[in-house]
């Protein structure tokens, strides 16, 4: 009789396929844990070396030694074995200390309390946290968009994932707001989070007073309580501007839609700091120069300049380029990061006529195009003889109050061959002229021609005078306007 041998092997072979699946599937789920969520290992997520849920951080502090358990509640005895990770390395320490005097002073002074519900805003490791935890604020949480656990859970500062009226306290340190590409709604969701009555303290790196102000008109509903500068505790941020400010309204009010149009009419609510900024700007040449022209080819060149030349402290802009020229449409799409418009900036949506070589006598000439004038659309005999294009305008003002808002740093450069003086006008009607920060305008009228000595051009009807009038009518609402040749 024969024997089977072949049955155990088999079952043998099943039993170590099974085993090694396991051991795969373990090994696959503490990898994602890990690394792709970015948290500790906790009881229940199959990882392996899962620690005990009341592990202590020990951190040397300046007094009493203290420690953070992992569950979030503070000790001033220090369990188990230091670890050799971030939460002991002197940079993470020395921010501690840092946070913990600052915390401290905020309390003597009535704005945090122990029993405050606190939010630290943008924290990679949480040192804010653990000093929020050490001075004896034990409901305290950071956010970043990695975890950190267990002092920071994930979440974005511009779109954080509280509910609103959720905080007594927030805080945001270390120049983080400075840094956001989107500090709008950076301090529109610490705003929301916060509880009516409630404290943000922010620290910023900005010392000018325009950028200090500016950043205070983020937060609507609060209002500026206190300010202080003090040393950073890092060379990254020598400097700290720490503002302190309240919020005046619940969140019903902050959820209103926000007006985008500024205010009607051509009177605009400037702060003082903006005022003081047009107060001391350039003086407005009064006597119209000889020779103001520069020529076709420098412009074509400088097509780029605001992205190379503009002061932007590290913000990154979203440029536009209204150009209704198509000559010139090709440059602007080789050009990174800027929008193309290929219309003409107009009082409404109509066609126009863009004329060709409209100076009488002058040459000038690029690619086989010369200076160009946009005009409403005239019939077929109105006495025109050059090159006539027909385009597409749009309504200029009304596009700024849909894409802008009175919290958007708006600078604009304006070449528009003499249609100022109608777009200006349409922009104080419509309230537009209050979203504008900065403009460098080119304004146009019949000056000295440069191939016909002793004769003004023709080509435009207003004077300088009349141009005087334009740059005084909007240095007087509040924008920074600067002559531009």
């Amino acid at each position: 009789m024969e024997t089977n041998t072949a049955k155990p092997g088999f079952l043998k072979n099943i039993l170590v396929r099974c085993f090694l699946f396991g051991v795969v599937l373990v090994l696959f789920r503490f990898a994602y844990v890990v690394t792709i969520t970015g948290e500790s290992c906790k009881v229940g997520n199959f990882c392996f070396l899962n620690l005990p849920e009341n592990i202590n951080f020990v951190i040397a502090s300046t007094g009493a030694s203290a420690a953070v358990a992992a569950n979030g509640a503070v000790s001033t005895n220090p369990v188990g074995p230091k670890r050799n990770d971030i939460y002991t390395t002197k940079d993470w320490i020395k921010a501690v200390h840092f946070y913990s005097a600052v915390f401290q002073d905020l309390i003597s002074q009535g704005f945090l309390s122990p029993k405050s519900k606190s939010l630290c805003v943008e924290t990679a490791t949480g040192q804010d946290v653990y000093a929020l935890k050490e001075t004896g604020v034990k409901d305290t949480v950071g956010i970043f968009k990695k975890a950190s656990r267990p002092l920071v859970i994930p979440g974005e500062a511009h779109r954080m994932p509280f509910a609103d009226n959720s905080f007594d306290f927030v805080f945001s340190g270390n120049g983080r707001l400075d840094k956001s590409p989107k500090a709008a709604q950076f301090a529109s969701e610490i705003v929301r989070t916060l509880k009516p009555e409630g404290f943000a303290v922010v620290h910023i790196g900005a010392k000018d007073t325009y950028s200090f102000h500016s950043f205070i008109d983020l937060f609507n509903c609060c209002k500026l309580v206190t300010s202080r500068d003090i040393d950073g505790f890092d060379s990254s941020m020598p400097h700290i501007r720490e503002m302190v400010l309240r919020k005046e309204c619940d969140a019903t009010e902050i959820l209103k839609v926000e007006n985008p149009g500024g205010n009607s009419g051509n009177k605009c609510s400037v702060p003082g700091h903006k005022l003081e900024l047009v107060r001391k700007a350039e003086p407005i040449i009064q006597v119209e120069p000889l020779k103001p022209w520069i020529t076709l080819k420098k412009n074509i060149q400088n097509v780029n300049w605001f992205k190379k030349q503009y002061p932007k402290q590290n913000k990154t802009f979203e440029i536009f380029a209204i150009e209704a020229d198509k000559t010139f449409h090709d440059q602007y799409k080789l050009k990174k990061g800027i929008t193309l418009l290929p219309y003409a900036a107009w009082v409404r949506n109509e066609t126009l006529s863009f004329e060709i070589n409209g100076d009488p006598g002058e040459n000038v000439k690029e690619k086989g195009r010369g200076m160009g004038r946009i005009q409403p659309v005239k019939s077929a005999n109105g006495g025109f003889d050059g090159q006539v294009d027909r385009i597409q305008g749009f309504d200029f003002a009304n596009w700024m109050k849909n894409t802008f808002t009175e919290r958007d740093f708006v600078v604009m450069k304006m070449d528009v061959e003499g249609t100022e003086f109608d777009l200006i006008p349409r922009l104080f009607e419509t309230g537009a002229i209050c979203l504008i920060d900065e403009v460098f305008l080119e304004c146009h009228y019949n000056r000295w021609q440069r191939t016909r000595p002793g004769e003004r051009s023709a080509k435009y009807e207003k004077t300088y005078g009349q141009c005087l009038d334009l740059f005084t009518s909007l240095r007087q609402s509040g924008v920074l306007v600067h002559q531009w040749w």
